[in-house]
């Protein structure tokens, strides 16, 4: 299952940085995680999970294999791009493909490296990468809605089911706001007719402030301004030194830990990072556990147990009978499977259960 952040921003901001330094830390990790590069843009990292680690210790197991998700670095962008400007048709041939964006600003000064636009405001960064995918939608939807006006027109059974989305997605672009707008409230029909539309800007988004090395910790006036723009429109942001992060995913752990308690940070900005693109794309872990390894699957919140088991092997699916479920707490606070058996933690849920955040799961299907 893959599910993919795509890494945008103006150029000049830290994207490549930020990636490299995803890279190399999924790299250092290739021991004993999966890792692979799918193309020279694209990497898969880790889900950092500390919950993995204690299940693993209990039930004894061998091997330890976590979930992951994948970053994409998508080529800078730049004014005009929805006309094709700089590398204009490629971005935007890129974020069609991705789940999520992950939208880098530039919260720093440094007269060695140049902006683009001459000036540094993250704020109006946002805005003119935010302007351009919003006429690109705008101009393909005005494109698309005319036939399917036509064929509501004739009472086709498909457009008039799909027309009042586009036409709500069509009216929030014209008002200058992105279609995620939308997401909240919506009708699961209509947000699977939203995602097949497939418009740039109903693509959720986070924001990450990349700033200098001596506000890694505390952040800044741009960081403040980002986070109160994403207050309104409802975002999410993470506060990362991309330079940090490509110094520390070069060193062994011990000394990244030295390095990290010399800044004040209690953990790497990419691990926060990456459990924020996580949540981003509405993802939860489940756990199995036994002797040979403990493992972490990613399924989308709400899924049912069926569709859990349909993530380790489609044969899981097909044949499931029931799943034993013992939440994380349960399994770590009273040691493991058996002692939560006796305590009657574990319970036999059905078809029709939905997969909570940490649950320890064991299948029974027929083959």
């Amino acid at each position: 299952m893959g599910f993919k952040c795509g890494i945008v921003g103006l150029p000049n901001v830290g994207k490549s940085t930020l990636f490299n330094a995803l890279t190399k830390t999924a790299a250092a990790q290739a021991a004993n995680y999966p890792f692979c590069t799918i193309e020279p843009n694209t990497g898969e990292v880790a889900v950092p999970d500390p919950r993995l680690q204690a299940i693993a210790k209990i039930g004894k197991s061998a091997n330890i294999v976590p979930t992951r998700i994948s970053f994409v670095d998508i080529a800078g962008l730049v004014r005009g791009a929805s006309k094709g400007e700089g590398l204009g048709n490629q971005f935007l041939a890129n974020i069609r493909e991705v789940d999520a964006v992950v939208h880098v600003l530039r919260c720093f000064e440094d007269d060695d490296i140049t902006h683009v636009e001459g000036r540094i405001d993250p704020v109006s960064d946002a805005e003119t990468v935010e302007t351009e995918l919003m006429l690109s939608d705008l101009e393909s939807l005005e494109r698309r809605i005319v036939q399917f006006r036509k064929r509501a027109s004739s009472k086709d059974k498909e457009a008039l089911t799909v027309l009042p989305v586009m036409e709500q997605a069509l009216a929030l672009l014209q008002e200058g706001k992105p279609v995620r707008f939308m997401l909240n409230g919506i009708a699961a029909e209509e947000l699977l007719i939203l995602q097949d539309l497939n418009l740039l800007t109903s693509k959720p988004v986070l924001y990450v402030c990349n700033v200098a090395e001596s506000d890694a910790a505390t952040g800044n006036e741009y960081t403040e301004e980002v986070e109160e723009m994403a207050t309104k429109q409802g975002a999410e942001t993470v506060t990362i030194s991309a330079a940090i992060e490509a110094e520390v995913a070069q060193l062994p752990d011990e000394e990244a830990k030295e390095y990290l308690d010399a800044m004040n940070l209690d953990e790497p900005g990419l691990d926060r990072l990456i459990r924020a693109g996580y949540k981003l794309l509405h993802l939860i872990t489940y756990f199995t556990v036994g002797p040979k390894e403990a493992r972490a699957w990613t399924v989308e919140r709400g899924s049912k147990a069926p569709q859990a088991a349909g993530v380790i092997h489609t044969d899981f699916e097909r044949g499931f009978i029931r799943a034993q479920t013992i939440a994380y707490n349960d399994y770590v606070n009273l040691g493991g499977e058996v002692a939560a058996k006796e305590a009657g933690k574990a319970r036999d849920e059905g078809k029709e259960y939905v997969v909570q955040d940490g649950d320890i799961m064991l299948f029974r299907f027929n083959t």
